[in-house]
């Protein structure tokens, strides 16, 4: 009877932990932000902040999660020391932290900073990457596994691309000022398996590559200064390219009904690109392209149902019928975004840099269903991505992080 009752009791912890909601990379596990977890909040204010720790020096990047456990980068002194953060997701208590020198850590724009690209974990390892600081990977723990080197990094504009596993790979967008590349790391050991040039860019790449299914094979997408490329994941041979309608190239492509949607960065169309084809497929496989309001794009479009959302940095919102690019609506909405949209229970969540988090329901129409604040808090710059994790919200600023969920 004793026998079987440990059984029992082994059998409901394994499922518990099989079962346990991550978010373990940026814009959660498919990289193009949605999430089919808990349920979600849609209304909160101050007192729905179950806590907020303090983090050594400052960052953007966003939170993930293994199971209880926050992963989070910072930095401190300009760059020259970069550190992995892991926190108690109930608590907030710091469980570890990892530091990284970098006696020579060159220039970041004052919009970037020195830790920006999110970590990345499997329940295994965490890995983190800080450009010229270089790419590292720990347990869960905080043991250092491996680190590598992936270049210098050069120009005033910093890094801001996380990495992401494709197999027993993880994927790293390596664009800079000047000679660019896209490199694939062995998990287990951080040897480079392949590395595929990108050209000479003009200022940088801040964009996070996404993998998705096209027909039969995989590819992984990259937005990039001359518009999306596509490679094949194991090989990092080139597979086709369409070219964009303006530069920078940071936000990240969302990928629905057979389509990738894209925006630019700088000012320039929202597109769409069948994916699957070959060489330039500017002309063959761009399905629609749309104009947009002569504002950056930093925030990524996404897509729920049959509507496109998109946000510029000033608050202009615009939702396209995503199947042919036509404007739905067009509105103004204070505030300053250049955090990413998630989508959850059919609602879309995306938050201003002061703080405050939108709640919209997609359709014909602008549906604001809350505008919610945490109270405030000034002088902190919330850039980050939140992470919704066990229906509770994580909302990162530069100096804190806060855990938002029902008392």
């Amino acid at each position: 009877m004793k026998q079987t009752l440990t059984l029992l009791l082994f059998l409901v912890f394994s499922l518990r932990a099989n079962t346990a909601e991550n978010w373990p990379c940026f814009r959660g596990p498919l990289g193009t932000g949605h999430h089919s977890g808990a349920a979600l909040p849609t209304q909160w204010s101050a007192g729905n902040v179950l806590w907020r720790a303090e983090l050594k020096g400052a960052g953007h990047s966003s939170p993930v999660n293994w199971g209880e456990r926050v992963f989070l980068t910072t930095a401190t002194n300009q760059g020259s020391t970069r550190f992995v953060l892991a926190l108690d997701a109930r608590s907030g208590k710091l469980l570890w932290e990892k530091s990284i020198p970098c006696d020579a850590p060159g220039k970041s724009h004052n919009m970037n900073g020195f830790a920006t690209p999110t970590c990345l974990t499997d329940g295994e390892r965490v890995v983190a990457f800080f450009g010229k600081a270089g790419i590292h990977c720990f347990d869960l723990d905080g043991k250092p596994l491996w680190s590598q080197s992936l270049g210098e990094f050069p120009g005033p504009w910093g890094v801001a691309a996380s990495p992401v596993f494709s197999g027993n790979l993880i994927i790293q967008n390596c664009d800079t000022q000047g000679a660019s590349c896209i490199v694939a790391l062995d998990k287990g050991t951080g040897k480079i398996v392949w590395r595929t040039p990108r050209g000479e860019k003009p200022m940088g790449g801040w964009s996070t590559p996404v993998e998705i299914r096209a027909g039969k094979r995989s590819e992984i997408i990259v937005n990039g200064q001359e518009g999306l490329d596509a490679y094949d994941p194991a090989t990092g041979k080139p597979l086709w390219n369409c070219h964009g309608f303006n530069g920078r190239g940071e936000p990240v492509p969302e990928f629905a009904h057979g389509l990738l949607f894209a925006v630019n960065g700088l000012p320039g169309d929202i597109y769409a690109v069948r994916p699957g084809g070959a060489g330039d497929v500017s002309d063959t496989q761009r399905a629609w392209h749309t104009p947009r309001s002569k504002v950056r794009d930093v925030s990524s479009p996404i897509v729920v149902g049959d509507y496109l959302f998109a946000m510029d940095m000033k608050g202009t919102a615009v939702t396209y019928d995503a199947r042919s690019g036509k404007v739905l609506w067009t509105e103004k909405i204070p505030g300053a975004f250049t955090a990413s949209p998630i989508e959850s229970g059919g609602f879309i969540y995306l938050n201003t840099e002061s703080g405050e988090t939108l709640v919209i329901k997609p359709g014909p129409k602008l549906d604001l269903i809350a505008r919610n604040s945490i109270g405030d808090h000034a002088g902190e710059l919330f850039r980050a991505s939140i992470a919704p994790i066990a229906g509770r919200i994580y909302l990162r600023s530069d100096h804190a992080l806060y855990c938002i969920g029902a008392k």
